[in-house]
C-alpha cells in the first residue's frame, strides 16, 4: 500500500502544480463599443482580467461583409484584431471568443460606427445542439465518476463484496463515451464551429491545449482502471483506489470552482469535494442491491457505510460552504445571478439528501437491526436518495454556461460629453444598453467648474425607430451631480441627448448629442 499512497501523492503534486487561471472577462475595449468614429480605427483592442488564447474572431464590415483579412495577435491579456486598410463607412461588428485559462470560452461582440451607422447586427451564435450535447455529456461524466467509479470504490473497500455492480458497470460505460462527446464538445464551443466539424482535428487539438483537456484524460483514466477493478484480480483494489483518487484529481485540475484564487484553498477543497460526493452517490446503487439480502448479510456493510458517510457529509459540508464563499462573495449572488440560483437549487436538492441520509443512520439502519421487514422503507430511500442525486447533477451541469459571480465585472458606463463656450456636460449612462438605464449628468461651466443649475431636465428620443421626444427631470444628488434613473431605453441605436439646465429664472442653457445605446 506504500506504493499506491506514494503514487497517490504524485498525482496529487501533478494535479495542484498548475499555473493560477481563473474565469475571464473582458475589461475594457479600444475603441469603445457603441463609438461613432469619424474615420476607421487601425485596430481592436480586447483587454481581459487574465491571459488568454484567442478562439474565434470575426470581423463583419459597415457593409454587412464577413472580412477573412483582420489580423489577430495575442499578447498577455490583450488580443488585438487590426483592421483592413479598405474597411467601408457604416456600422461594423467584432465578434470575439476566446480561451479563458480554465479552459471555458468567453465570447462578445464589439460595435463601432465609421461615418453614418448602418442596420449591421452581431452574428448569432447561440448553438442549442451543441448547449444540450454538452450538458448531456456533463450530466454523462458525473454519472461514470461519482455512481461509477464510486460504485466499484464501494464494492471493493466498504461492501468487500460485488453485488450490484450492474448499475455501476452501465454508469463507467456512459461516462467513458461522455468523456469523450465532453472534450469534441469543448473544441467546438471554442472555436465557434457546427457539430459537423467533429470530423476534423481542429476542436479535437484546441480542446487537448486547455486545461479541460488533461482533465478529461485523468477522467477516462480513472472510469478505465475502475472498469478493469470490477474484475477478480489481485490488483483490483488498488486500481480502486487509485481510480477513486483520479475522480478528485480530475475535478481539482480545471473548472470554475477548481481555478478560483487562492488555489492553494480552492483546488484541495474540490478534490475533497469530490471524493465525498463519490464516497456517497457511488454507494447508493450496491446498497439497494443488498437490501434484497438477508439483514444479517447486509447489515454489516449498511453499518459501515453509515459511519465512513458520516465523515463524508462533514467534508463536503466544509468544503461545499468554503467554495460558495469563494465563488459568490456576497449572499446576494445567490438569487441575482444565474450561478447563484443554480446553487440554490442545488442546495434544495442537498438539503433533501441530507434529510434521507439522517432518516436512514438514526432510525432506519437501527430499525433494520431488530426487524427485517424494515429493509422495504430502507430501499425506498435509497432509491428517493438516487433520483435526488441524478437530480443534482442534472442541475449543476447548467454550471458550465455561467460565469461564476466572482468573475463578473460591471459593465463600464457609456460615456458622452457635450460641450459649447457657455457650459460642458459630462453624461455616463450605465449599463449603456437597452433596457433600464441609470443617467448620472455632470454639468460645468465652459472653464470646468461646478455649474449651479436650479434645475436640469434630460429628453431622449430615437427617430428612427418612431420614439418622439420624452423628458424626465433630472434630481440633484449628496455627490452634486444630477441624476435620473431607471429610463426605460426599449431599443438600441443612436438616441438624441437634450439637456436642458436651468441657471436662474431667465437663463437656461441646452447642450445635445447623440448616444449609441448597444443591444442587450
Amino acid at each position: 500500500m506504500r506504493l499506491f499512497a506514494a503514487l497517490a501523492i504524485l498525482l496529487l503534486i501533478v494535479g495542484f502544480a498548475t499555473g493560477a487561471s481563473a474565469h475571464a472577462a473582458l475589461v475594457s475595449v479600444e475603441p469603445a463599443s457603441g463609438s461613432m468614429l469619424a474615420s476607421a480605427p487601425k485596430a481592436v483592442e480586447l483587454r481581459f482580467n487574465e491571459v488568454v488564447t484567442p478562439g474565434a474572431i470575426q470581423l463583419i464590415d459597415g457593409a454587412g461583409r464577413a472580412r477573412d483579412d483582420a489580423r489577430v495577435n495575442a499578447s498577455g491579456e490583450t488580443v488585438s484584431v487590426a483592421m483592413p486598410p479598405d474597411l467601408p463607412q457604416g456600422t461594423a461588428v467584432v465578434s470575439y471568443r476566446v480561451i479563458s485559462q480554465d479552459g471555458h470560452p468567453v465570447s462578445g461582440s464589439v460595435i463601432f460606427s465609421v461615418g453614418m451607422p448602418t442596420a449591421t447586427k452581431p452574428p448569432v451564435t447561440v448553438d442549442g445542439a451543441l448547449n444540450a450535447l454538452i450538458w448531456l455529456a456533463r450530466v454523462g461524466l458525473y454519472l461514470g465518476l461519482f455512481v461509477g467509479v464510486g460504485g466499484v470504490f464501494f464494492a471493493r473497500w466498504i461492501a468487500l463484496l460485488m453485488i450490484g455492480m450492474t448499475v455501476p458497470r452501465v454508469a463507467l460505460a456512459i461516462g467513458l463515451v461522455s468523456a469523450i462527446a465532453s472534450l469534441g464538445a469543448l473544441g467546438l464551443d471554442l472555436l465557434g464551429l457546427p457539430l459537423a466539424a467533429l470530423a476534423t482535428a481542429a476542436p479535437w487539438k484546441v480542446a487537448f491545449a486547455t486545461s479541460a483537456g488533461p482533465a478529461l484524460l485523468v477522467a477516462f483514466a480513472a472510469m478505465l482502471l475502475a472498469m478493469t477493478a470490477l474484475r477478480r484480480a489481485w490488483h483490483a483494489r488498488a486500481l480502486a483506489i487509485i481510480a477513486f483518487i483520479g475522480v478528485g484529481l480530475s475535478l481539482a485540475m480545471t473548472g470554475h470552482a477548481a481555478t478560483a484564487p487562492p488555489e492553494a484553498l480552492t483546488r484541495p477543497a474540490i478534490f475533497l469535494h469530490g471524493l465525498g460526493v463519490t464516497i456517497w452517490i457511488g454507494a447508493l446503487a450496491p446498497l439497494v442491491a443488498l437490501m434484497s439480502k438477508p439483514a444479517t448479510a447486509s447489515l454489516p456493510v449498511v453499518n459501515r457505510f453509515s459511519r465512513l458517510a458520516a465523515l463524508a457529509v462533514g467534508v463536503l459540508a466544509l468544503t461545499g460552504l468554503a467554495l460558495a464563499i469563494v465563488q459568490l462573495e456576497k449572499p446576494a449572488a445567490l438569487v441575482e445571478t444565474r450561478y447563484g440560483l443554480i446553487l440554490s437549487i442545488k442546495l434544495v436538492f442537498v438539503t433533501g439528501l441530507l434529510a434521507l441520509a439522517a432518516l436512514n443512520r438514526f432510525r432506519l439502519t437501527p430499525a433494520l437491526a431488530q426487524d427485517e421487514t424494515s429493509t422495504p422503507a430502507l430501499k425506498r430511500s435509497i432509491l428517493l436518495e438516487c433520483s435526488i442525486a441524478v437530480a443534482i447533477f442534472a442541475t449543476v451541469a447548467g454550471w458550465r454556461f455561467t460565469p461564476p459571480p466572482r468573475t463578473i465585472i460591471p459593465d463600464t458606463p457609456l460615456a458622452i460629453h457635450i460641450h459649447s463656450d457657455k457650459a460642458m456636460f459630462q453624461v455616463l449612462v450605465s449599463p449603456g444598453k437597452a433596457g433600464l438605464d441609470d443617467f448620472v449628468l455632470q454639468l460645468m461651466t465652459g472653464e470646468a467648474t461646478p455649474l449651479a443649475a436650479k434645475d436640469a431636465t434630460l429628453t431622449l428620443s430615437l427617430p428612427e425607430r418612431g420614439i418622439e421626444p420624452m423628458e424626465r427631470n433630472a434630481e440633484l444628488g449628496p455627490d452634486g451631480y444630477w441624476h435620473v434613473r431607471k429610463v426605460e431605453l426599449p431599443f438600441a441605436g443612436r438616441w438624441h441627448v437634450r439637456i436642458d439646465a436651468l441657471v436662474t429664472d431667465f437663463e437656461k442653457i441646452t447642450l445635445e448629442d447623440d448616444l449609441e445605446v448597444a443591444p442587450p
